[in-house]
């Protein structure tokens, strides 16, 4: 059974430095899971921005599917999984907002194109056509020319803290290491799970 360390960040941190030294595209794209006000469960893939004490961050439209169920339940779940290590992390706790200087921030580091992509998307809605959102994207481009493009007032990002982070390793005959790191108000617990 491998070692595992007294708190899970550091050893998140060195398995996703693996990551990027080997998963040839997006080593930060996660599962995140989310439940509607009625519990009925959704998941897409998402980009981890941030990892760090605090909690892993991510962005998004805010009148997303996404981004309204956050709102009616704010607790998630994330699952990183790479296949070529042949290892995953499962990351659970409530979801809080990003505080606005952190999103004005991340969204003015992004591509201009992607911007304004902000702007023309109606995240989750319907589209009668690519040309629709082609219009958009054009319409957006003009309005803002070659200034800035300001963070849209529905596109901000989400902190979830973690309370459950589980790391699950491939090994041979079925017999993989699990390991789950539990916070309580004394810190992190550590316990090893059958496989």
């Amino acid at each position: 059974m491998s070692a595992a360390p007294p708190a899970p960040l550091p050893l998140f941190h060195d398995w996703m430095a693996e990551a990027e030294a080997h998963e040839t595209n997006d080593p930060n794209a996660m599962a995140l899971a989310t439940v509607d006000a009625a519990g009925r469960p959704s998941v897409r893939m998402v980009l981890l921005k941030a990892a760090e004490e605090s909690g892993f961050v991510f962005y998004t439209n805010l009148e997303s599917r996404k981004g309204r169920e956050l709102a009616e339940n704010p607790f998630a779940a994330l699952c990183f999984h790479w296949k070529s290590l042949r290892r995953q992390i499962r990351v659970e706790g409530p979801i809080e907002p990003v505080a606005e200087a952190e999103a004005d921030a991340y969204f003015a580091s992004r591509a201009r194109a992607s911007q304004i992509g902000a702007w023309a998307s109606s995240q989750s809605r319907p589209l009668t056509g690519r040309f629709e959102l082609e219009k958009r994207v054009g319409e957006f481009a003009a309005r803002f020319g070659l200034g800035k493009v300001p963070r849209p007032p529905h596109w901000s990002g989400f902190r979830l803290v973690p309370d459950r982070i589980e790391f699950w390793h491939d090994r041979p005959f079925r017999l993989h290491d699990r390991f789950v790191y539990i916070r309580d108000e004394r810190g992190w617990k550590l316990e090893h799970l059958y496989p």
